[in-house]
């Protein structure tokens, strides 16, 4: 179904559910003009607006995910704003936030401002993080001041480690002024350079050069470092090692104002499955070990790690269908995330689905200093309903998005999307 405008529109039967106790409370909730106007029973009679049923699914506010290519402008080959927000939507997401790493990079106040205009129409929130440095080169920081009133809301040069160390701490100390976060790309380009896989057992087996655990680890230790000696904020991108876990472990404990994210890959591959030489399992930072997947899941069951995101990365079917060495880096993971995640973290008894979901919807916005959309009487109307227990077979062939570069096709996921709404909009499946 398409996203519709409507005056009214009534959900009946579903139960809201509290992402701080996980309590359930079966209500009908009313939307007028965009906003809750009653949560309690309606009486449907002489009700003239659109009603849906919606018993079985929970409804929680809006999904958040804050690590996602939309490639416009510059690649709409393989994805654009349009094209990403279905996506989102058919994932259960209401916001997503775009990275800089387009064609020109987000270094601009124009280009963060042409984002923003494109998105104005759809019913997905987009947020533009814009480029730590000047065309992501890592030499001269960009205007964050002019960003941040166009409207970034975190600056990244994304698959671009920031190698000059006086670079990385004055974009640090810049951002402070802001209290925006610097997004972390941690990788040490001379021990990552020329790799393709993780370095280990696989890496030697297979014949493909990889990319050592240490590469993630000493630039991580290096920005925590930063982080103490600036009192900035620092977010781990994409964490993959243990060695990484422990290291934002160490620096929690501290009192560093260090988070982090974990994509759903992470927590359901390891190297292991790339025996078939599947590109679409190609991403980076590379999958790692089962010991390496097993150290993130306890770091998502201690905290450690605050955000699921799913680098949700396009390439054409051109980019992929290659030897695996010359394939890109990605996959796309916008409509797939919350499923591995609830079949990873919550089927699998490290979280309550209540603290799982909060990952995909509290953590990231208050990270991005973004209000938290609240289920109250008068609140705008951003819900997402799902239906957790409900399983479904994903076909990458349906994908909303434009590219089918995903390594789960096939899949039997659990997580069922009715719909979700926002800015007066409603979609459902």
């Amino acid at each position: 179904m398409l996203k519709e405008k409507a005056e009214k529109i009534l959900l009946s039967g579903g139960e809201i559910l509290d992402l701080q106790n996980g309590k359930r409370t079966k209500a009908d909730i009313l939307v007028h003009d965009g906003v809750i106007a009653k949560i309690g029973a309606v009486d449907r009679k002489g009700f003239d607006g659109i009603v849906h049923d919606i018993s079985g699914n929970i409804v929680v506010p809006g999904l958040f995910d804050m690590h996602v290519h939309l490639r416009e402008p510059g690649r709409e080959d393989k994805e654009t704003i349009a094209s990403g927000s279905a996506a989102a939507m058919a994932g259960g997401f209401t916001a997503v936030a775009c990275m800089p790493n387009t064609s020109p990079a987000i270094d601009k106040q124009e280009v963060v401002r042409f984002i923003k205009k494109k998105a104005e129409a759809e019913l997905v929130d987009v947020y533009p993080v814009a480029a730590i440095t000047k065309g992501r080169r890592g030499k001269e920081i960009t205007e964050m001041a002019e960003l941040v009133r166009s409207g970034a809301v975190a600056f990244y040069d994304d698959g671009s480690p920031v190698v000059d160390v006086s670079v990385m701490r004055n974009a640090l100390e810049y951002a402070s002024m802001f209290d925006a976060p610097i997004i972390d790309h941690c990788e040490e380009p001379d021990l990552a350079r020329g790799g393709h896989i993780n370095e280990g057992v696989m890496s030697t087996r297979l014949g493909i050069q990889g990319i050592p655990n240490a590469a993630e680890s000493i630039q991580i230790a290096r920005d925590i470092q930063l982080a103490r000696l600036t009192g900035s904020r620092v977010h781990i991108a994409h964490l993959s090692t243990k060695e990484g876990v422990d290291l934002v472990r160490r620096a929690k404990e501290e009192g560093l104002d260090v988070t982090c994210e974990v994509t759903p890959h992470h927590l359901l591959f390891t190297d292991a499955d790339l025996t078939t030489f599947d590109t679409n399992l190609k991403m980076n930072p590379p999958l790692r070990t089962a010991h390496d997947v097993a150290a993130l899941e306890q770091g998502v069951k201690d905290g450690v790690i605050d955000v699921f995101a799913s680098d949700h990365a396009p390439h054409t079917i051109e980019d992929k269908d290659v030897e695996f060495d010359a394939a890109p880096f990605g996959v796309i993971g916008l409509e797939t995330m919350l499923g591995v995640i609830l079949q990873q973290v919550v089927n699998r008894g490290v979280l309550p689905l209540h603290a799982d979901l909060a990952k995909m919807c509290v953590a990231p916005r208050t990270l991005l200093n973004l209000p938290v959309p609240e289920i109250k009487e008068g609140e705008a109307a951003n819900l997402t309903i799902v239906n957790p227990e409900a399983t479904y077979l994903y076909d990458v062939n349906q994908s909303k998005s434009k590219s089918r570069n995903a390594p789960y096709h096939g899949m039997e996921l659990p997580g069922k999307v009715y719909g979700v709404l926002n800015k007066g909009f409603i979609w459902t499946s």
